[in-house]
């Protein structure tokens, strides 16, 4: 299609057109703006051209991927939107153990890829994510504690710059970019290809999980806190609390990437704390552990969420968990779920200077979220999702940056200062002033030039 200086080899997308509501539609369903244009790239041409459009008639550029940021980035009002997801291909070399990503892939699309030569790399949990959004913010995923995360397994990048040039970023090309990639967001281009180191991990799982009720469960999280600190790095564990239908159920266990069988030797040592009401020792694929969570996913909801990173979690919080913001465990009917993933392994390994990515001291990332269909509820879901994070708070040692909403990000950048360390946040500040010296790219976890 054409503009009037303008051909893209993909689609040109305007209000009225076919296509255009659902290429606006993003994971979020709160988010409803309407972009003056959007461009559905072909190919790195196509996403050059869509930079030099939008700033050639000033328009706010949005980057959709998977479309999953809860803040809806992607999806400018009356701006240029460059929907990257027709560049979906992935490309497995397994004789060098690599993986060719383009900058629209799903994380789906490059587990099926892997998963067939039985490689992967560290990936989110929910298949439908983008590879993009979750890799350039870090990228945590059940493989992180035996190989790092998503950006620390990419090997290079490429990208288009606010000057509309192409470049390469990695080791020994660009190094300054490619350090302000692993965990700096979008603020630095529009990656078109990521090269990802892949892993021999198998095609096997083991999932283990322990229901108890609530109000018993201050000691089994306690122990279940003791035995990840001792867990091999296969192990991943994770706790949640949430609303079942004769009360507050909390959940402990972990996930096993590799054997089934040695995954199995930890199953006694959890066991051993409480008598639950329910439990589930389940052998998943590897596939079908990355796309479990795909129906809690879905792009029907609107959804609004807190997060925090925890070095320590102390009995004090995790009474907190367990209460979720609420002045006793079940009295307010808009409690969110609340859940907590264990970091630590090969992402504690890689030295703090090493990348943007921060906080790799972390013991559990925190998140309290919530999800639903009517309008009418959403003051109430959001302040209930907040007084969760609230009661978090003191024990926070600071938060994933893609997981910062819109309001944390309009607060003087609190958020983004609670992503980076000081001295970090500065070397990314000098970065962005050189790469993104007008702020172009700002519709993101905004990390502002040096005016």
């Amino acid at each position: 299609m054409t503009t009037t200086a303008t051909r893209f080899d993909g689609q040109l997308l305007t209000p009225g057109d076919a296509g255009y509501d659902t290429a606006r539609t993003v994971w979020n369903a709160m988010v409803d703006r309407r972009p003056r244009m959007i461009v559905r790239a072909a190919g790195v041409a196509d996403a050059v051209a869509a930079v030099r459009l939008a700033r050639e008639r000033d328009l706010e550029i949005g980057v959709r991927c998977g479309g999953h940021n809860v803040a809806g980035f992607a999806v400018p009002d009356d701006g240029l939107m460059i929907d990257l997801t027709p560049m979906g291909g992935v490309r497995i070399d397994p004789a060098r153990r690599r993986a060719r990503v383009q900058g629209g892939a799903l994380l789906g699309a490059l587990d099926r890829a892997s998963q067939a030569y039985g490689l992967a790399t560290t990936a989110g949990n929910v298949s439908h994510t983008g590879v993009g959004g979750l890799t350039l913010g870090g990228g945590m995923g059940w493989l992180a504690r035996q190989y790092g995360l998503a950006c620390d397994n990419v090997v290079s990048y490429t990208v288009v710059t606010a000057e509309g040039d192409v470049v390469t970023a990695s080791r020994a090309e660009n190094p300054d970019l490619f350090w302000g990639l692993r965990g700096g967001g979008g603020n630095f281009g529009i990656v078109t290809e990521f090269e990802f180191r892949l892993h021999h991990t198998g095609t096997r799982t083991l999932v283990a999980e322990f229901d108890f009720r609530a109000e018993d469960a201050v000691p089994v999280i306690e122990g279940w806190r003791d035995l990840n600190a001792v867990a091999p790095r296969q192990a991943t564990f994770t706790a949640d609390v949430h609303s079942g239908p004769t009360g507050p159920i909390a959940t402990v266990g972990f996930v096993w990437v590799g054997d089934p069988a040695e995954g199995r030797r930890l199953l006694p040592a959890l066991r051993a704390l409480g008598r639950p009401v329910a439990s589930r020792v389940t052998t998943p694929s590897y596939l079908e552990l990355q796309r479990r969570d795909d129906s809690t996913g879905g792009h029907a909801y609107r959804r609004y969420s807190k997060a925090h990173y925890l070095r320590e979690f102390p009995t004090p919080a995790i009474e907190a968990f367990l209460l979720r913001g609420g002045a006793d465990l079940s009295a307010d009917p808009y409690l969110p779920s609340a859940g907590l993933q264990a970091h630590g392994g090969a992402i504690a390994d890689v030295p703090e200077a090493d990348a943007a990515f921060g906080h790799r001291g972390t013991m559990f990332e925190f998140g309290a979220g919530s999800r639903w269909t009517d309008p009418a509820q959403d003051d109430a879901r959001m302040g209930a999702a907040r007084a969760a994070g609230a009661s978090l708070e003191p024990y926070a040692s600071g938060v994933y940056v893609n997981s910062l909403t819109a309001d944390e990000l309009a607060d003087g950048q609190r958020g983004v200062r609670r992503s980076y360390p000081a001295a970090k946040l500065a070397r990314l500040t000098t970065l962005k002033t050189a790469y993104d010296p007008l702020n172009i790219f700002h519709l993101n976890q905004n990390i502002r030039p040096t005016r």
